[in-house]
């Protein structure tokens, strides 16, 4: 067995990554020598909201031994530093981890969660745990959630929203099979909702009968969503001692590539806006909040608690100090830190080495933040609470200002800043058309807005994750409807996908008819009339397009994408619907669709036209199904998306991988509309904005498409 007992070297990062080589080298600075390093980092031009926060200090010192006091106490638990050590399961970590961070919150005085998935025996001889209760109960019974200090109800997490736990059968090795009481081999994926957990009023009856069998404090761990401050607000009232806020980006070790990176809001407007509610219902006394989601440093710490939080939680960072070196393959259970790796007897994790490091770490954090409260002029972390007058933005919106509760400056930032087909996209693209099913990958998101940049308005807006105030829909057990019915009901699509052909080699353009005649989807051409597929559009040269199923005509009106195509919908009439074409417009196709879907609406005319988008720019079933919560019915995406996902590979197979692409992209828009809780995606989606946020996306933009800011009410 290779044993771990040192740091292995950082890989060369390809793309944009937040837990970049500067935050990961300031981890282990900590962690090998327990003492301070840096505090009040300049990140300069990140687009995170939480960077672009700073306190009002212009100079700072940095001491060994700082004297403020940064101890705490929640639901009558003493802490030495604000400091909760995540969430995470035996099965996503491999079993030392696990223990080392259990013992370490012994030692330091802190906390540790235990995540899903029953207790480890040794985990289970430490009393600073917080076990947790979550949708599938794996290995959980009275004896188990009677170990430790309280109990979590696992609600949602921010690494998945809206959908249950994943944890892929490779890594269910006979301990895990053990621990959880499952069979050896098999996926241990949770339920989306608790099935005895349906609204508000059921939360508070597991509250109470928890905490009657086990005469623990009770804890909610809720994803960030559009809806949390009423969810917390909820919580609160239903008697639980505190909750646990997972933002968006927060780490697991498996989830849908297509749910990480569009479902979810930052932490920070989490933990504002629900500080604010709870102090405006005067329900903020004696309830927790602690904020979970990208905490890197001490001055992300002291950021959130100053707008709120009274605890973090640190799961990446805390991984970080014990070895990782974030290759994002904690699912496929061969890491090379042996922090996330298969428990089969070939690589472990030295205990000892692993203990050092997470305690210097904690250490180190704790004296930063000391160091932090000492230059604010606090001799306490009580006095930095809810201190949002110690923070100024700089380069947010006045929405986004807003909802933080502090001023700054505002900007107003180009919705289109960066790179169309990231090296991320692409891998995620190939890995689709060869399995089609939606990809898994782990640790937290590298999304835009808040770390790759935003090449589209798209990139700017998150989906809401169903939790508490309404159920989830678990698309891995039930039906999901994610079929259109276009032409007044007379066109069927099993997804709101239809690829353009039009300049596509013969062979790709084949493949591409063929797997949407197999899948119910369609192709568009403007060429000729296609038989490969039961729909073809061909154009008469005067912009009304014709589509034909079985060779009866649907007429189209093809516009580009522009305020005065948008007038001229206004005026026409005798057609099915419009298609708005990006490649020949000089607007953002998400304002025109939004746009004209409104106008309609006030017409009272919207029921009685399609409305299509097409773009060669759409790239994946997060830009559709934004596209059609926006106001389209379905959406015309290149070939070119076939291209780029095959891009170096062998193109043999090619009516295998067309198949792969559309059939994955059916069941990533299934678990999108399953974690928003809609069962049918056309009539409970289209238009739907409410479905939406924006994340610190300009005033003007948020305006035309109608969309609230994220964390707002």
């Amino acid at each position: 067995m290779l044993i771990i007992k040192d740091y292995i070297p950082l890989p060369k990062q390809l793309d944009g990554e937040f837990w970049n080589i500067e935050r990961i080298e300031h981890i282990r600075k900590l962690a090998l020598t327990g003492k301070p390093y840096k505090i009040f980092p300049d990140w300069g031009n990140s687009l995170r909201i939480l960077d672009r926060v700073r306190f009002k200090i212009e100079k700072s010192t940095l001491r060994e031994n700082p004297s403020s006091d940064t101890s705490t106490e929640i639901a009558g638990i003493y802490m030495s530093a604000p400091l909760y050590l995540g969430d995470m399961s035996y099965g996503a970590l491999s079993g030392n981890p696990n223990i080392v961070i259990a013992k370490a919150a012994d030692y330091t005085q802190t906390l540790a969660g235990t995540g899903e998935g029953g207790l480890h025996p040794e985990v289970a001889k430490y009393k600073r745990i917080f076990v947790q209760w979550a949708s599938a109960r794996f290995g959980v019974d009275y004896d188990v959630l009677s170990h430790g200090a309280a109990v979590v109800i696992k609600i949602g997490q921010g690494a998945k929203p809206g959908i249950g736990g994943h944890l892929p059968g490779s890594k269910v090795t006979e301990p895990i099979s053990m621990t959880r009481r499952i069979p050896v081999g098999i996926d241990a994926i949770s339920p989306a909702p608790h099935h005895d957990i349906y609204s508000i009023e059921d939360l508070g009856q597991r509250i109470e009968a928890l905490k009657e069998a086990t005469g623990k404090p009770v804890f909610v761990k809720v994803a960030a969503t559009n809806y949390i401050p009423y969810i917390v607000s909820g919580v609160a009232r239903m008697g639980a001692d505190g909750v646990i806020i997972d933002g968006h980006g927060a780490g697991t070790g498996a989830t849908p590539v297509v749910i990480r990176d569009n479902v979810g809001i930052p932490i920070e407007l989490a933990v504002a806006i629900s500080d604010r509610v709870l102090r405006e219902q005067s329900m903020r006394d004696k309830f927790t909040i602690i904020a979970a989601g990208r905490v890197a440093d001490a001055t992300d710490a002291a950021k959130l608690i100053a707008l709120g939080a009274d605890v973090v939680s640190i799961g990446t960072g805390a991984l970080i100090a014990m070895g990782c070196a974030m290759v994002h393959k904690c699912h496929i259970g061969s890491c090379p830190s042996a922090l996330t790796n298969k428990i089969d007897g070939t690589r472990e994790l030295d205990m000892e080495f692993g203990f050092k490091t997470l305690t210097n770490y904690i250490r180190g954090f704790t004296l930063e933040l000391a160091n932090i409260l000492e230059n604010l002029g606090l001799s306490s972390l009580k006095e930095l609470k809810n201190r949002r007058d110690l923070l100024v933005g700089k380069g947010l919106s006045r929405e986004t200002l807003e909802v933080l509760g502090i001023e700054g400056e505002e900007e107003e930032l180009p919705p289109k800043l960066g790179e169309l087909w990231s090296k991320r996209r692409k891998v995620y693209l190939h890995e689709l058309i060869n399995k089609g099913e939606p990809v898994i990958t782990s640790m937290g998101s590298t999304a835009p807005p808040d770390v790759e940049k935003p090449a589209r308005i798209v990139d700017w807006l998150r989906s809401d994750g169903a939790q508490v105030t309404r159920p989830s829909i678990d698309p891995y057990r039930e039906d999901i409807d994610t079929s259109f019915y276009l032409a007044q009901g007379r066109f069927y699509l099993s997804l709101p996908i239809i690829f353009d052909v039009t300049d596509a080699q013969s062979e790709v353009r084949e493949a591409l008819s063929w797997a949407a005649l197999a899948l119910s989807s369609g192709v568009f051409s403007l060429e000729t009339d296609i038989r490969y597929s039961e729909v073809s559009i061909t154009s008469d040269g005067k912009g009304a397009m014709t589509w034909s199923q079985d060779y009866k005509p649907f007429t189209y009106v093809c516009l580009p994408s522009s305020s005065e195509a948008i007038e001229e919908v206004m005026e026409l009439k005798g057609v099915l619907g419009f298609i708005f074409n990006e490649d020949i417009g000089n607007e953002d196709l998400e304002i025109v669709i939004s746009e004209v879907d409104t106008k309609l609406k006030e017409m009272g005319v919207r029921k009685k036209f399609d409305l299509i988008a097409k773009s060669s720019r759409i790239r994946d079933s997060g830009d559709v199904f934004k596209f059609v919560a926006l106001g389209a019915d379905s959406v015309i995406m290149s070939h070119k998306v076939l291209d780029v996902a095959i891009g170096e590979g062998s193109r043999s197979g090619l009516k295998d991988k067309a198949f792969n692409l559309i059939a994955g992209f059916k069941k990533e828009i299934a678990l999108l509309a399953g974690a928003a809780g809609v069962y049918s995606v056309q009539s409970s989606l289209t238009g739907n904005r409410e479905l939406l946020r924006a994340v610190n996306l300009n005033s003007y933009v948020l305006k035309k498409l109608r969309v609230k800011v994220a964390g707002s009410l």
